[in-house]
């Protein structure tokens, strides 16, 4: 290279240096913090095929086949990826009919974040559901929640009891524009005040809430609810859906908890509850599981009772050995 050219390349780039420099630009490279080792391939399809293949179906989503859809937004349920550790807890999966090592694994996980006693796994949410609101339901029986997700209305509606809706909205108490998934706290209390506490079963916090664009719940919402319903000897459930998520908007948006890790904020929202019902296919990182946790010991008799019934002895309830190691290693590595 000439030495006149050395000399105006050194010059030029001293100058772009200097400008950056002057503009204060930093540049902020974003990783994620994982690296993927195994992929799955996915089918490409025309415009034409999707027309055809809905067709075939009647267009109705629930008909076509997996390998027809590209992107797949029908549920966030079992959609994750799992962890390497969660893979190696499942080939040292303990398929023993009681005392089985990965039970106790999984309960410790689930008691580590939840504080509940009483802990119940089975294969699916409907399942988890249908047990639990099949017991605190009945002819005659009021839930309320800040949105019921429609297994759960089912689920209620099925055992003759009723089911009430109250997110809260603008104007109403417990609104809060960083927590659109907040319940109504002015509703709640009317509708104490008209039906009697007597016959309210119980109060369901979704979080986040999930039938109503997955927004967040508040915590000050959150510990509102839960006064109320001590006040009136209310049972408050948790749907603890996406709990991990629903603590990020709390540290992030809520004022106190800054400071505070999302495990101990999630800790923090549980220990409201008398039960929860959680999906371990979000939450949990797993493809399968759901888990009823009631905190009072008739409630978790009652649940006991229907659940051996209906799917045997709780260290053999779906997912098993092998789901219960990965399911323990997922709730531990959520948070």
């Amino acid at each position: 290279m000439a030495w006149s050219n050395f000399v105006a390349k050194r010059y030029f780039d001293a100058v772009i240096r200097a400008k950056f420099n002057a503009m204060s630009i930093q540049f902020k490279t974003i990783i994620e913090p994982f690296r993927i080792k195994t992929v799955e391939p996915i089918s490409l399809t025309t415009p034409e095929e999707r027309i055809a293949f809905l067709k075939e179906a009647h267009y109705n989503p629930f008909l076509l086949h997996s390998n027809q859809v590209l992107i797949d937004f029908l549920t966030d349920s079992g959609t994750s990826a799992m962890s390497a550790a969660q893979w190696s807890a499942m080939m040292q999966g303990d398929e023993s009919y009681a005392g089985a090592n990965s039970w106790f694994k999984l309960e410790a996980a689930i008691k580590d974040l939840t504080g509940m006693e009483f802990i119940l796994p089975t294969h699916q949410g409907r399942a988890a559901e249908r047990i639990l609101y099949g017991h605190l339901g009945g002819k005659g029986k009021v839930f309320v929640s800040n949105t019921h997700f429609d297994t759960t209305r089912a689920n209620i509606e099925f055992s003759g009891a009723v089911a009430f809706d109250y997110l809260a909205k603008p104007g109403s108490e417990g609104y809060d524009p960083d927590f659109h998934g907040n319940i109504d706290i002015t509703a709640l209390k009317d509708l104490i005040r008209r039906q009697g506490a007597a016959d309210m079963s119980a109060v369901i916090l979704t979080v986040t809430n999930n039938s109503s664009g997955g927004q967040p719940v508040s915590m000050g919402n959150a510990k509102a609810v839960a006064e109320i319903c001590r006040e009136h000897g209310i049972l408050m459930v948790l749907d603890a859906c996406r709990i991990a998520e629903n603590a990020w908007f709390i540290k992030h948006k809520e004022k106190g908890y800054s400071d505070r890790t999302y495990k101990e904020i999630a800790q923090e929202m549980c220990a409201l509850a008398d039960g929860i019902v959680m999906s371990a296919k979000k939450d949990g990182l797993g493809k399968h599981g759901r888990i009823p946790n009631p905190a009072q010991r008739g409630i978790g008799d009652g649940v006991h009772d229907v659940a051996d019934h209906h799917g045997g002895f709780q260290h053999v309830w779906r997912p098993f050995g092998k789901g219960y190691g990965g399911l323990g290693s997922g709730f531990a590595g959520g948070l």
